[in-house]
């Protein structure tokens, strides 16, 4: 099968920027009631909201780079959305007219691409912006 007929292009909802309100050694210690509310945040929900997006972006970056079709897997998602931004269900005129904003400015970051060895989104290197890259395909 001819795999480079393929042609792949996720566009994230955003994720919320990590606050570091909790590492490994903390969670360590916790019982049930930490994992569901600690200190104002739902730590065991967005462990599972975060891991299913990057599960997601991962596989498919596996798939697409062992087919040697690394270009046709676009991922275009903001990882930096903090307070009204970040959430789901705030509709109001301002708030959204701030993620029109937000998706303008996403346009113009650079080409990303998850790095498998470390599972961290890294810039690839003369890859252009999110906009050109959405103009080539």
């Amino acid at each position: 099968m001819d795999y480079g007929r393929f042609l792949v292009i996720s566009i994230g909802t955003g994720s919320a920027k990590w606050e570091h309100k909790y590492n490994a050694s903390m969670a360590a210690k916790w019982g049930i009631v930490n994992w569901l509310f600690h200190k104002g945040s739902t730590p065991l929900i967005e462990v599972f909201f975060q891991s299913s997006a990057d599960l997601v972006d991962y596989h498919n970056s596996v798939v697409f780079q062992a087919l040697h079709s690394d270009n046709n897997y676009l991922r275009i998602q903001e990882d930096e959305l903090s307070g009204t931004e970040a959430s789901v269900d705030i509709a109001t005129k301002e708030n959204l007219e701030r993620l029109v904003e937000i998706g303008q400015n996403l346009l113009k970051k650079p080409l990303s691409r998850v790095n498998l060895e470390t599972g961290l989104t890294e810039p690839i290197p003369k890859g252009g912006t999110n906009e050109e890259a959405l103009i080539r395909y």
